[in-house]
């Protein structure tokens, strides 16, 4: 296992059930050939400046997470 996915796991680990769920689907999903299709171009700004964070270590807390799930589900 590569050291940035241990740490993803290790991050996600500390999530509600849900959203380990949420995120093992996503994962599956990937190696399984079934992701999403290409990022819109309207997003692909922004997913490349995600990428560019996790790059550079960059990850949202537990809390900055669980604030923002809150906020989407409102």
């Amino acid at each position: 296992m590569t050291k940035l996915l241990d740490q993803a796991f290790a991050t996600i680990r500390h999530s509600p059930p849900e959203t380990q769920d949420a995120v093992a689907r996503i994962i599956l999903d990937i190696v399984a050939g079934d992701a999403a299709g290409p990022v819109p171009p309207e997003h692909l700004e922004a997913v490349l400046e995600g990428e560019a964070q996790a790059d550079r270590g960059e990850f949202a807390s537990d809390a900055e997470v669980a604030d923002a799930f809150r906020r989407f589900r409102g």
